[in-house]
């Protein structure tokens, strides 16, 4: 059994979309982000970073006690290893899967983070409009150039790691089917191979199942003050409230 710590951002859909790929059992152990419970104890001793999503193998690979993992992109090598799914044994494709899983990590998902932030969340704490202009445009053009990089290697690629589906797509899809939302829906008219690429990942029963997964927690109502309170816990995390949360948290070991 696995347990997934979770939130249905798209940094959880990358893990309970891959865990209903291979087919593997998990449980659900809700982590309300906004609500600060990245920062328990018990959560921390499983991921030093305050992020979802962690898992806990009760059952790993090669036997032995359990083993806690967190960092979606090595969580998700680590069940393709495991399984011996989505994930090619020869070298020259395993890597050509492996680096477009690194290329997520580094530029997609921060790229889209950043620019939905300041497009979308900063609007609504920042004292001067004028202030965020910078913020979207950069993010946004980048956004921008990494969708046409998907879309340039998907117009000779059915996949983005080559000829088959695997963790360099079950990793980049959660954040990339949002693009036409966070761009506007001329974005994916202008790149119809990353387009046709988002229907038919979106398309796989597994995925629609993974991305499902506690979405009933999206759909909880706040009120204004308990939305401000969500994104100032959210958005100003400094090195002083963290490291404080985990003093606390080597305390209670």
């Amino acid at each position: 059994m696995i347990d997934l710590y979770y939130w249905p951002t798209p940094n959880g859909w990358k893990v309970s979309i891959m865990l209903e790929e291979c087919g593997l059992d998990y449980k659900v152990i809700p982590v309300d982000i906004g609500g600060g419970e990245q920062f328990k104890p018990d959560f921390l001793r499983i991921c030093p970073n305050n992020r979802i999503p962690a898992i806990v193998d009760h059952d790993p690979l090669g036997g032995g006690e359990a083993i806690s993992i967190f960092e979606s992109g090595a969580i998700l090598e680590y069940l393709a290893e495991k399984t011996g799914l989505f994930l090619p044994k020869t070298l020259a494709a395993k890597y050509s899967v492996l680096q477009w899983v690194h290329w997520q990590m580094a530029n997609l998902g921060p790229m889209m983070g950043n620019a939905n932030h300041f497009k979308n969340y900063a609007k609504n704490i920042a004292d001067d409009p004028k202030q965020l202009e910078y913020g979207v445009k950069r993010f946004v053009g980048e956004v921008d150039r990494l969708a046409g990089v998907m879309d340039a290697q998907l117009s000779v690629n059915q996949f983005l790691g080559g000829a088959e589906y695997s963790i360099a797509d079950i990793i980049s899809w959660p954040w990339a089917f949002l693009i036409g939302r966070l761009l506007g829906e001329e974005i994916l008219e202008n790149n119809q191979h990353l387009s046709r690429w988002i229907d038919e990942v979106g398309a796989r029963p597994k995925v629609q199942t993974g991305r499902a997964v506690a979405s009933e927690k999206r759909d909880i109502k706040l009120t204004d003050a308990q939305e401000k309170a969500r994104r100032e816990l959210l958005f100003n995390q400094t090195n002083e409230k963290v490291r404080k949360a985990r003093e606390e948290a080597a305390r209670k070991v």
